[in-house]
């Protein structure tokens, strides 16, 4: 490069502006690319390497079977962890007992959850947000709540269900991955329209996602109790609500054919 920044003497270009700091950053970009490279996992590398060789249907694909493979994953480790609850009357009451009066005050007075975490309304409180205990609770309340919905001999769930319910839950999209591992579930764009007289908890063309799951009742109404409690501990811990609307009710004939 010569005086004042010309090159050969004449005004440079951005093509050779580019190419001049290029020659110099490339070969540092490359080594620091092999010692990285050099330090991965081997399955990680071949898995790579065969991402670069596919076109773009062909990544959607295999991302999209990743992503199912994950999930089905996903649910035979929690309904292992359901069968190790051995889920009973006797049990869905302790769980009352314990949580049912349970709100944010008392979760964070509790040290579950943080001070500091998002107030209610605002975005989903992450798991930094919660101590190790807060996070433990609400991995359990979510095998709680999945073995009410779901819960049969194959996951050492026992409850006499005489009746059929149905359960519909409001969620914004964008906080509806704290209920995926919820199965059976029938789901369905919403636009809200709910406004709070108060004016804390407006819901004016929210994009929502209303869910539908049919479960078994016993006498009693205890798994409802118990569905609401542990909606409740799981709104409270992550989806971070004002109102987190959902509506019980009887159900005489199923509207999921099999």
């Amino acid at each position: 490069m010569g005086r004042d920044g010309f090159i050969g003497g004449r005004m440079p270009n951005i093509e050779s502006i580019v190419r001049q700091i290029n020659q110099e950053f490339v070969p540092h970009f490359e080594d620091k690319l092999r010692t990285y490279l050099a330090n991965q996992d081997r399955e990680w590398l071949i898995e790579q390497i065969v991402r670069l060789s596919l076109d773009a249907h062909s990544l959607e694909e295999m991302d999209r079977r990743h992503i199912k493979d994950e999930e089905i994953k996903r649910r035979a480790e929690r309904a292992v962890r359901v069968q190790a609850l051995n889920l009973d009357l006797s049990k869905l009451k302790t769980f009352l007992e314990k949580y049912k009066h349970y709100d944010r005050l008392g979760l964070t007075k509790d040290g579950l959850l943080k001070v500091n975490a998002p107030k209610k309304g605002n975005e989903s409180i992450r798991p930094e947000f919660r101590s190790e205990s807060g996070n433990e609770l609400l991995e359990h309340t979510k095998d709680v709540l999945y073995g009410l919905l779901f819960g049969d001999a194959s996951t050492a769930t026992v409850f006499d269900r005489i009746q059929k319910e149905l359960l519909t839950l409001t969620v914004p999209r964008l906080k509806s991955d704290a209920l995926d591992f919820m199965k059976a579930t029938t789901e369905l764009s919403a636009m809200g329209t709910w406004q709070d007289p108060k004016g804390a908890a407006n819901d004016l063309r929210a994009d929502n996602v209303l869910l539908q799951i049919e479960y078994g009742e016993i006498e009693g109404e205890l798994i409802g109790d118990g569905i609401v409690t542990a909606l409740g501990l799981i709104n409270n811990l992550e989806i971070n609500e004002e109102i987190l609307y959902g509506r019980m009710e009887n159900i005489e004939q199923s509207t999921l054919i099999v």
